[in-house]
């Protein structure tokens, strides 16, 4: 096997600066997944990914979805047999960026800028989350056919368009196409590094739940002072009802919700505690003081190993400027559960239904909403050769062993990758818990959008070198 590698690396190294205007081709282009008005924004983020890939050599096309379309592209290079078929995935679809006011710059006009700790950086919605990940392994394939003329392993491509509006669109999709991107491997370039100077990999990811809760009283809004007293206040009855899921010790009141998980072992404990996390920093930098979870478990087994139930909105009565002495008609509560392995989400879900309307106040109707599903935890075989030959790859470019990570966020498709389709999935990203996604000024640090390609490109290399039955 010829020796690629070191002149793919040289060929990256000088690439940067047509990569950074790709990359702020793509971030200009505003695909704001969860509202329909972006709809066509979405499409020209995907078709932008599809015009990428087939310059780059892939077989590349839409796939329709009832919503945002899946971009799917195929590189079956000749003479690799014997060699892992290898999925990436991605998302081009961005959260909105709300509120506006707080930006910098535009959140469609990307830009750089240096920050004191982190050097170079770029500004845009979309900037670690996703667009400037999954760039780095396009920009890796380019380098890859531009030295060789061809992949040293066989290669397929998701970027999905729903992944930040709950990928409702995403069963039938697979249900569909899933044949036709089963592969051997998926790598998942949508998670974090440890630092912003070792690289991580990610064995396991939180599941997720979520509902909405709507308490209703009267048959309309009330005047306050003429029914203040004698009826009902959904506000007042929902304020109880979330109340009530936790304890003083910020332990989840649902019964059943902890029955499935099992004890946290003492050697994982002790790997935790290696890892030197110093949770004052990393709460200090939102500005925070003290982890608010369990005092039994550790801040870091707080985010990775233990569950959660968080409210993420909650909405009542008069909002506007000034006062408006109303008794609502209605009250609700947008939640999230972040599961842990041994939990099952349905049963999750109809433990958390019971919960909440065995509390309801008389005289008050409830709504339990529920979108989808949700999905289970993940965790990922830290025996496989697939992870050796990655953290190997790691190791090489960073100058140091990668940290094997937990997140405590959820990847829907991941689990539908493992569960589903049947493929091992390894996840490997390059952000940061500074990177502000989903927040304004969300960023990505030009060290990890450079090294990120270079990582793929070794890891590519690494791949083709294993023996595969």
């Amino acid at each position: 096997m010829t020796d690629y590698l070191p002149a793919v690396l040289e060929a990256l190294d000088t690439s940067r600066d047509s990569a950074i205007k790709r990359l702020f081709e793509v971030l200009r282009i505003p695909s704001i997944s969860t509202d329909p008005a972006y709809k066509g924004s979405c499409r020209a983020a995907a078709q932008w990914c599809v015009n990428t890939l087939r310059e780059i050599g892939f077989d590349a096309g839409l796939r329709e979805t009832s919503g945002n379309p899946v971009v799917v592209a195929h590189d079956s290079p000749c003479n690799v047999g014997g060699k892992p078929h290898v999925l990436f995935y991605g998302h081009y679809d961005v959260q909105p960026p709300d509120p506006l006011n707080l930006w910098v710059c535009p959140p469609f006009e990307p830009r750089l800028t240096v920050e004191p700790r982190n050097g170079e950086v770029v500004v845009a919605r979309g900037a670690e989350d996703s667009k400037g990940q999954f760039s780095t392994f396009l920009e890796a394939f380019r380098a890859w056919k531009q030295i060789a003329g061809e992949l040293p392993i066989p290669v397929t491509v998701v970027l999905e368009g729903e992944e930040e509006c709950g990928a409702q669109n995403l069963p039938r999709f697979l249900a569909e196409h899933g044949e036709e991107i089963t592969c051997d491997l998926a790598l998942i370039c949508d998670t974090a590094q440890w630092d912003k100077d070792t690289p991580g990999i990610t064995l396991s990811m939180r599941g997720i739940v979520g509902a909405e809760v709507v308490l209703t009283g009267a048959n309309r809004d009330l005047h306050s002072g003429q029914y203040g007293g004698a009826a009902l206040n959904p506000i007042q009855g929902l304020a109880r009802i979330l109340a009530a899921l936790h304890d003083s010790d910020g332990r989840v009141t649902v019964p059943g919700f902890y029955d499935d998980i099992p004890p946290l072992r003492a050697e994982r404990r002790r790997q935790l505690e290696a890892l030197g996390f110093d949770a004052a920093a990393f709460l200090s930098d939102i500005g925070l003081s003290r982890p608010a979870g369990e005092p039994a478990y550790s801040a870091l087994e707080q985010i990775w190993l233990r569950p959660t139930c968080e409210f993420n909105g909650i909405t009542g009565g008069y909002q506007g400027v000034g006062v408006k002495t109303v008794i609502p008609s209605k009250a609700s509560a947008k939640l999230t559960c972040r599961l842990v392995s041994g939990q099952d989400p349905h049963r999750i879900l109809l433990s958390l239904e019971e919960f909440v309307r065995s509390r309801a106040p008389k005289d008050c109707s409830v709504e339990f909403r529920v979108d989808d599903d949700g999905c289970p935890a993940f965790g990922f075989d830290p025996q496989s050769p697939y992870l050796d030959a990655a953290a190997k790859a790691l190791e090489e470019e960073w100058g140091r062993p990668p940290v094997l990570m937990g997140s405590g966020g959820s990847i829907p498709i991941v689990s539908s990758f493992n569960q589903k389709l049947g493929m091992d999935c390894l996840l490997i990203g390059f952000g940061l818990d500074d990177s502000r996604i989903h927040s304004p000024n969300e960023k990505y640090n030009l060290t990890s959008f450079y090294k990120g390609a270079r990582s793929w490109a070794r890891i590519i290399d690494r791949l083709a070198r294993l023996s595969y039955p």
